[in-house]
């Protein structure tokens, strides 16, 4: 009977749906064990990480039906860094008891069908409090529902609402329900993040399609127990991972690991209690960003004075940074921001007061400002520069930095329109620029951080430019559009579009340079809203009526907004058919360069661009330099995730000489994301113009004529409109643009006068009065180089931070005394070229200019409270410490310049590098605990310590092998100066764990160079002086003189060197000659000997036509005259200039004298000294370079000669005398065929075995890189020490190349070149400068 009714009962169960609603009922507390455990690190066992963990009961009880209270019962604190998971968690005991009385407050929420509501609690519960709760009550979350056991939605949590998977398990035999839920925390459709510094990086999605730099995943399991309401969440355990890379994570990466544990233990009759205090509303379960913004995770601080801790730092930072930069004076200099982000406007304004008159301070604060990145910088640099307190210099300089760095919410966008629109603003146009680009670029910047922001914003920009297009003002037209552009928001088109040729017939009456303004303008707009701007760039650009400059700038906008493959083909399709050869010139290269763009993100227009250029015509392949044209390259590393890329587009006209354009980019990639790092554009749209009106535009005019009216047309600069610019520049820095600048006729009238007025005259009398008197300078500068963050909570409700920060700080010492005899005069002015030939100089002059960076990239817990985090942290000091003393004697024509010792540091340069597991906690800051990653121990015996992790892997890369840690020193004294330099590497590293990039990184590295004085004879100094004139031969330290051959000193010294020569040559190593390069040589002709046509034949003949001189008809040398005469003659003419007088300082002083040479205490000569002789009856020159040391005869000889108009030779000979080595050079003008030519032809006699040696290597190489640059090669038995390369000149556009070397010869024809060169058939040069030019160019030197 009992079966019975059990069966009945069971069945009956069965045939009722459970109520999968969590259960909490009214008249019970239901207490829970909970943990939380936050770790970072990397996921092999045996290597140091970081992280803190979080024990406490938890009581929930029911106030209503869907309000509850929960209460943490003896919460208790750990910190962790150490080596896992050998070492334990320390317990924080003492901020566990600065925390106790907040986290034992009871909190309220409510909960309804297994949702949590708002959240409630006192005022006295701190955000980093409420967001601990919110960890527990993210647990709470569940979407069950009834009907489905697998299922997914959009579910809201801690971190936002994020894409959930459920799956729902009965276990009828445990009498249990497991729910089984997964987050993917990448596809969030609202995610909580907060970004610092990432506003101009662009997102690479195609760059992690196949490898991932960051994943994020969550997965939650419960066990519940079904209750008389609902269900009893008898266990609920949670794993969140958070995986980062910068390179790939198939080569390792650092993990953040959460865990949590929440386990029934027992339900009491004792409700819970709420405090006696105001419950207020503190949002909903999303994670609320507390002070983590304002704390950076490289140091932690307890700011209780803020404006006392900045004058501490402040003072700290003055008084060590002034002969030498500190150590930590990057860190202070951080700490110094971080203390300003704190303060109030009043703090900083009292500091700025205290301190604006003393400049040392006044200059570290408005270096610090700047970086501070809040509004109430903005406000206090407005203020202080409208009250007269900032220069101007100084205003601009930190307002273009802070502009960049201020968090760009609203209130910071009205202040800086409100600072563009001020009158005294208005006044200084340059200033006025800045302002308002850094509008643009604050609009941009909110943009990013929110989606949707208003089209208000740009009202008042808008505003502005339709004025400036009612009045037709200009440079207001410009100034408009650059702002619009560097905010790129959808709603600036409809504006712009006002201002483009083709879509608005009053635009088309606009000058050149604000129609292509306008077409830049849309580039920004085309990253966000490519499909509006397509259409828009692509119908400028067909447009024939257009000028073909606004049509190429419109094909630069185009392909920004990477169109699809049917778009390019089309516009291929179209320039089949295009007339004008710049804009199909220019399109085609452009298309070109894209088919070889390896970038993930560009793969698709790679991809369609191959398809494209297969349509266009061929010829345009050919067309030279002078068209327009586009390029782009570069390099993606797939594995490692990083990658550059450079464009650069030159955009020509047909009417003038000048390129009309020149713009260059340079992009990056790293860890998935990309930016646009620098671009420079240059236009000389005004200088076009005015030429074009000129003359000199007339096509029915020679060239020679056309010459003659451009110079005029320049000269004659003051007949130009005031406002017409005559060229520009802009430069951009991460696709926003900071600056430009033009040049027109008022900036010309400007700057003349200062440069040739009193002013450059006072400022040279100032100078040399101050060098008299001595300076002493001692200057520092700090700079955040980066400050990049982004802050995401994890399941805990503790924040985890990815970032990196660089900071430098350089400073210099710099003592100078000059002596002037005799004096100078007072009116500096009136002194004549006479007296400044009597005045000797002497200047003596010290300087120590040192610099100190630091760079953390940080992956961990930072909060105010507490921070646990692996660090990598890269420091670089350097210090080079220089002394010089320099005399100027212009009477005697004696210069001298020696360095002095001066004392040397330890190191003048350091480098390290080391990752380190980092816990610290503002209650207990000497508890402070820093472990390297990769500790010692671990390197000992890291077999037991990896053995659990490598089993896990299915393919062990390679058995585990334990390096010892790399230590090396090299050292290398340096001859006749007796300095030592020595480098001192250490590194060990984790790579035995695992072969890959990321292991090889982490660990310790250093590098320290230093210089000593090595042993031996002190130096005193270092001497390089140089004699002009007739005293030069008094000034030689040793005597030059050349060996006579024909004497019988001569003959035994040429015998000696040639047995030593001898045994040089038996002992060199045997290498019989190669016969690759003919091997290829033979086997690329006749493969192709087939197929040469009888025009290339005919080419060939033409190559082998002799080289002819010049002579006043250029058809009286004969045909067939053969080269070994024309060349004969010229080598012959100067060895019988040689053999007529062989040292020209047997005859004739030397022209000038230089040595340089090592001044020792022993007084021993070393050195080398040079001496200069020119005979001009043959104009001929010597130089002589030989050794100061007593018995070293080691000289360098130079010997050249003017043989005629056409035709120069010279002799390098070197080694002991000038007699072991030489190498003999001619070149040569004439005519090749019916063409002019030049000839160089270089011979040697015998070349040091290292020369011939790598010589032989590289000519294997030639024939394949010939061939690939289109040369023709033929084999040919040539001289084997000579190498003759000929060119000459078909048409001034073109050239034909014949290279002849041993055992081959190359050719190639009709070579395109950019420019034409203006030489004629008689080689005379088909360019003359007018004498009027010389007459004003002379006459404008002389004015004023």
């Amino acid at each position: 009977m009992r079966a019975v009714v059990l069966a009945l009962t069971v069945a009956l169960v069965a045939s009722q749906q459970i109520n999968l609603v969590p259960e909490f009922a009214l008249d019970k507390t239901y207490v829970y064990k909970y943990e939380a455990l936050l770790l970072g690190g990397l996921p092999q066992e045996g290597l140091a990480r970081a992280g803190i963990k979080v024990n406490s009961k938890v009581l929930l009880s029911a106030v209503t039906e869907n309000t509850f209270l929960m209460k943490l019962m003896d919460p208790l604190l750990h910190e962790y860094a150490g080596i896992w998971p050998k070492d334990p968690f320390v317990p924080a005991t003492k901020l566990t008891a600065a925390l106790a009385a907040q986290l034992q407050i009871p909190i309220k929420f409510e909960y309804a069908n297994g949702v949590v509501g708002k959240v409630f609690a006192p005022a006295g519960v701190s955000p980093t409090v409420m967001n601990l709760h919110r960890g527990i009550l993210n647990i709470l979350q569940l979407n069950l529902k009834k009907t489905q056991n697998t299922y997914e939605l959009q579910e809201a949590g801690a971190q936002g609402v994020c894409r959930t998977h459920y799956v729902i398990n009965e276990d009828l035999k445990a009498n249990h329900i497991i729910v089984t839920k997964s987050k993917d925390l990448r596809h969030c459709q609202e995610r909580i993040i907060k970004d610092v510094g990432l506003a101009y990086m662009e997102r690479c999605a195609e760059c992690t399609e196949r490898v991932k730099g960051l994943i994020e995943t969550a997965a939650y399991n419960y066990i519940m127990k079904p209750a008389a309401a609902g269900v009893l969440i008898a266990e609920a355990t949670v794993e969140e991972v958070h995986q980062f890379s910068p390179l790939n994570e198939i080569h390792g990466a650092a993990m953040m690991e959460a865990k949590q544990t929440l386990t029934f233990v027992e339900i009491e009759k004792t409700p819970v209690v709420p405090v006696k205090a105001d419950y207020l509303a503190r949002g909903s379960l999303q994670y609320e960003f507390a002070t983590e913004i304002l704390q950076t995770p490289i140091q932690l601080m307890k700011i209780s004075d803020a404006p006392a801790q900045i004058i501490e730092v402040l003072k700290h930072l003055v008084t060590n940074n002034v002969a030498m930069v500190h150590d930590d004076a990057p860190l202070k200099f951080v700490q110094l921001i971080q203390l300003l982000r704190v303060a109030t406007l009043e703090n900083i304004e009292a500091i700025w007061a205290q301190f604006k008159d003393q400049p040392i301070y006044r200059r570290w604060l408005l270096d610090a400002l700047p970086a501070v990145g809040t509004p109430i910088v903005v406000k206090l640099v407005k203020e202080k520069f409208l009250a007269g307190e900032l220069t101007l210099p100084e205003f601009i300089q930190a307002l273009v930095v802070a502009l960049q760095m201020v968090t760009a919410d609203l209130e910071t966008i009205q202040l800086t329109a409100s600072l563009a629109l001020h009158e005294k603003i208005a006044t200084i146009p340059v200033l006025r620029e800045v302002v308002m680009l850094g509008l643009g670029s604050m609009i941009a910047k909110h943009c990013v951080a929110v989606p949707t922001c208003p089209a208000e914003l740009l009202r008042p920009i808008h505003e502005i430019a339709a004025e400036a297009i009612a009045k037709n003002d200009i440079p207001e037209i410009t100034l408009a559009l650059k702002v619009m552009g560097n905010a790129g928001h959808p709603a600036s088109l409809k504006p712009i579009m006002k201002l483009l040729p083709g879509l608005r017939a009053a635009a088309t009456a606009l000058p050149l340079r604000v129609q292509v303004n306008a077409i830049l303008a849309l580039r920004n707009i085309a990253k966000k809203e490519p499909r509006l701007v397509q259409p828009v760039a692509l119908q400028i650009l067909l447009d024939r009526a257009l000028h073909p400059e606004v049509r190429m700038v419109a094909c630069i906008v185009l392909f920004e907004t990477k169109p699809s493959v049917a778009l390019i083909t089309s516009l291929a399709g179209a320039m089949k058919l295009e007339t004008n050869m710049h804009v199909a010139s220019f399109a085609y290269s452009h298309i070109k360069s894209l088919t070889r763009i390896t970038a993930p993100d560009m793969a698709a227009i790679a991809g369609a661009a191959n398809v494209a250029i297969k349509l266009m015509s061929r010829k345009l392949d050919r067309l030279s330099f002078r068209y327009s044209r586009a390029l782009q390259i570069d390099f993606y590393h797939t594995p490692l995730m990083v990658g550059a890329a450079g464009s650069a587009f030159m955009i020509n006209d047909a009417a003038t000489i000048l390129p009309r354009a020149v713009v260059a980019k340079a992009r990056a990639y790293l860890a998935g994301a990309a930016a646009d790092v620098l671009e420079i554009g240059v236009r000389t749209e005004g200088i076009q113009e005015a030429l074009l009106q000129s003359p000199a535009a007339d096509e029915s005019v020679d060239r020679i004529t056309k010459i003659k009216r451009t110079l005029r047309a320049l000269a004659n600069w003051k007949a130009l409109p005031t406002n017409q610019p005559l060229a520009s520049a802009y430069i951009k820095l991460f696709g926003q643009e900071v600056a430009f600048v033009k040049v027109d006729k008022t900036v010309i009238e400007e700057a003349i006068p200062i440069v040739t007025g009193p002013k450059p005259r006072e400022l040279l009398k100032v100078a040399l009065k101050a060098l008299q008197e001595g300076i002493a300078l001692q200057y520092a500068k700090p700079l955040l180089a980066a400050e990049v963050r982004r802050i995401l909570p994890t399941a805990v409700g503790v924040p985890m931070e990815l970032s990196l920060y660089t900071a430098g700080v350089a400073a210099a010492s710099l003592s100078v005394q000059a002596t002037i005899t005799p004096p100078l005069p007072e009116a500096i002015e009136t002194m004549t070229l006479e007296q400044l030939k009597k005045t000797d100089v002497q200047l003596q002059a010290e300087a120590r200019p040192s610099v100190a960076l630091q760079t953390f990239a940080v992956m961990g817990v930072n909060t105010a409270l507490i921070q646990a985090a692996v660090m990598a942290r890269g420091k670089i000091r350097t210090i080079a410490p220089g002394k010089v003393a320099a005399r100027a004697d212009i009477l005697k024509g004696n210069y001298k310049v020696e360095a002095l010792p001066v004392e040397l540091p330890e190191h003048i340069a350091a480098v390290s590098f080391e990752t380190l597991a980092v816990v610290r906690n503002i209650e207990d800051p000497a508890a402070e605990k820093i472990v390297p990653l990769v500790p010692a121990l671990a390197l000992q015996n890291p077999q037991t310590s990896y053995a659990g992790d490598l089993s896990s892997e299915m393919i062990p890369e390679a058995p585990l092998r334990v390096p010892a840690p790399f230590h090396t020193t090299l050292c290398l004294a340096v001859p006749y100066i007796e300095i030592k330099g020595c480098i001192e590497v250490n590194s060990h590293n984790a790579a035995f764990i695992r072969n890959a990039p990321l292991f090889y990184i982490i660990g310790q590295h250093s590098a320290r160079a230093a210089l000593a004085r090595a042993e031996g004879p002190a130096v005193e100094r270092l001497e390089l002086e140089v004699q002009v004139g007739p005293r030069a031969a008094e000034r030689l330290l040793k005597q030059i003189s050349l060996i006579d051959e024909e004497t019988p000193e001569g003959k035994a010294f040429l015998l000696k060197l040639r047995e030593i020569l001898e045994t040089e040559d038996k002992n060199a190593p045997v290498s019989s000659k190669s016969s690759s390069s003919s091997r290829i040589i033979s086997s690329s002709s006749s493969s192709s000997s087939s197929s040469l046509s009888s025009s290339r034949m005919s080419k060939t003949v033409t190559v082998m036509e002799p080289f002819r001189k010049f002579h006043k008809d250029r058809h009286m040398a004969p045909h067939g005259a053969s080269k070994a005469v024309s060349s004969g003659s010229a080598a012959a003419s100067f060895e019988a200039l040689q053999k007529q007088t062989k040292f020209l300082g047997n005859a004739i002083p030397p022209l000038f004298a230089v040595i340089a040479r090592a001044v020792r205490v022993d007084h021993k000569l070393l050195g080398y000294q040079l001496a200069a002789y020119l005979d001009k009856p043959t104009a001929r020159v010597q130089l002589i370079v030989s050794s100061i040391a007593e018995n070293d005869n080691l000289k360098i000889c130079l010997d050249g000669a003017l043989l005629s108009k056409h035709k120069v030779a010279a002799k390098v000979a070197w080694g002991p005398e000038c007699q072991q080595y030489a190498v003999i050079a001619k070149a040569e003008a004439g005519v090749l065929g019916e063409f002019p030519a030049a000839r160089l032809e270089v011979e040697w006699e015998r070349l040091p075995i290292i020369v011939t040696t790598y010589a032989k290597k590289l000519a294997k190489h030639i024939p394949m890189a010939a061939l690939k640059a289109g040369f023709r090669l033929e084999r040919a038995t040539n001289a084997d020490k000579e190498i003759e390369l000929t060119a000459a000149l078909p048409t001034q556009r073109s050239l034909n190349v014949i290279a002849r070397v041993p055992e081959m010869t190359l050719s190639r024809m009709a070579i395109p070149l950019p420019i034409a060169v203006p030489i004629n058939p008689d080689g005379t040069l088909s360019i003359h400068i007018d004498e009027d030019i010389l007459t004003w160019i002379h006459k404008h030197i002389k004015e004023e």
